[in-house]
């Protein structure tokens, strides 16, 4: 047990952690980079600490600092939230060394499914299908990449074993591209990822992104709450996401979801995490399993009525999970939009001071923003600054409330995306639900999805 957390992150995510905090009568330690000094979860906090200047590898990214932080305020638990060290196995490890709780899974499991062999390896052994590709890590030997490749069929996939966000893959569509791709890729992975193995998967055409959100704690029970379609990306980012997944049967979505709760049973995986698929043809693809909170946890939250971040909390206080499996309903449909300081045609980042800030409200309207007028937006890290959540009883009232919500929001002094949002809800498309992960750039590259066509003519 544990009454003081750290938390090891900044921005809305920091203050999501806060407030869940307060609802269990935790007490709080934000540490924070030189430039986030005036942050909202800074000011709230019970203690908070400067770790570091603005630089992430000299703030947040560094164990030692954070560490040593826990220790002068008498935090028995660390938080990270997502991205940073939230999916770092020897960060997990440290914290555990150090006598403290990581809230979230053990590095053993961060370690295995951080590692996307290793993962394909173990979700197979607990029956979870995944994409067609290699067994295991690609050879060295080019004739012999040439034979698994030519086994799985063209067009593939070379992947890094390593790699996330989108980086460390690349689309090989003939056999003549192979060596070149499987060169750059294992070059890149070793310089980005510290690790060079590759595999190899089909790539498939007209996929759509599939998450299942599951909890799991330490008596050995889990639970799945519902899917997300997270399938409107840019560049492997993701844009939109909702809960549940338009025109997916729910038998099919209540059999996968069960799947990964035995996989978390047969992992022994305690914590919140998310099972990352690709759907096409009515077949689901195990990709990945993200061993952390995801940025679109609201709307799975909107729509089950479970607090996942208080969740994450208890289960890492060693409670058991506070809902059975048939006590987890999906109600009405949820929608988030991630708003981004960004210029919404070239997505260029739009650091700078927030003169205006008017978040949206009305029914079935969540905002989850840092924001305030006078903010300064750094550069330094990721340019996400909100993200605006709508519920209603069905996809149809959840759109309308978005596009309401969307056109109230004013934000002042830099650019946001809120007119590319605006505009991929009005696409027949995206309003028709069931796009695939190559639908936003293809509207991009045709000058519909942003206002591109009108600049040129």
């Amino acid at each position: 047990m544990f009454d003081t957390v750290l938390i090891a992150n900044r921005g809305e995510i920091a203050l999501r952690i806060l407030r869940a905090c307060r609802a269990l009568g935790l007490r709080t330690v934000a540490v924070h980079s030189e430039a986030d000094a005036g942050l909202r979860h800074v000011a709230l906090a019970d203690r908070s600490l400067c770790i570091g200047p603005a630089a992430a590898s000299e703030s947040y990214l560094h164990t030692e600092r954070i560490l040593l932080a826990a220790e002068l305020t008498g935090a028995q638990a660390i938080h990270p939230g997502y991205g940073f060290l939230s999916e770092n196995a020897d960060f997990a490890a440290a914290v555990e060394g150090a006598g403290l709780t990581f809230i979230g899974p053990n590095a053993r499991a961060i370690r295995t499914m951080g590692d996307k062999v290793a993962a394909k390896q173990a979700m197979r052994e607990a029956g979870v299908p995944c994409v067609p590709g290699s067994d295991g890590a690609l050879p060295d030997d080019p004739q012999a990449i040439q034979a698994v490749a030519a086994k799985v069929g063209y067009p593939v996939l070379v992947k890094a074993a390593g790699g996330g966000g989108g980086r460390g893959m690349r689309v090989v569509r003939v056999a003549e591209d192979l060596d070149r791709a499987v060169s750059t890729t294992r070059t890149e992975a070793r310089q980005a990822f510290g690790n060079p193995t590759l595999y190899l998967e089909k790539f498939l055409d007209r996929p759509r992104h599939i998450e299942i959100q599951v909890l799991a704690d330490a008596h050995g029970d889990a639970v799945w709450l519902g899917e997300r379609d997270c399938s409107l990306q840019r560049r492997h980012q993701k844009v939109i996401e909702e809960a549940p997944a338009p025109g997916i049967p729910r038998d099919a979505i209540a059999d996968i979801g069960t799947r990964c709760v035995a996989a978390c049973k047969t992992l022994g995986y305690v914590g919140a995490g998310t099972f990352e698929f690709l759907y096409q043809d009515g077949g689901f693809f195990f990709i990945e399993m993200n061993t952390r909170l995801q940025v679109e946890h609201p709307v799975t939250e909107m729509v089950t009525g479970i607090d996942i971040v208080c969740e994450q909390i208890r289960i890492a206080q060693g409670h058991p999970l506070s809902v059975a499996q048939d006590d987890i309903l999906i109600h009405g449909h949820a929608i988030e939009c991630r708003i981004n300081a960004e210029d919404p045609d070239k997505f260029l980042p739009s650091p700078g001071q927030v003169t205006d800030w008017l978040p949206p409200g009305g029914p079935g309207v969540r905002v989850e923003s840092h924001l305030y007028p006078g903010y300064q937006v750094p550069p330094h890290y990721d340019s996400l600054i909100a993200k605006i959540v709508t519920h209603g009883p069905d996809r149809a009232v959840a759109l309308a409330r978005m596009q309401t919500a969307l056109a109230e929001t004013v934000i002042g002094g830099i650019d946001t995306n809120i007119a590319l949002h605006l505009r991929l809800l009005a696409d027949p498309g995206v309003r028709a639900g069931g796009i695939d992960i190559h639908y936003l750039e293809a509207l991009i590259a045709a000058g519909h999805g942003t206002g591109a066509a009108d600049d040129a003519g």
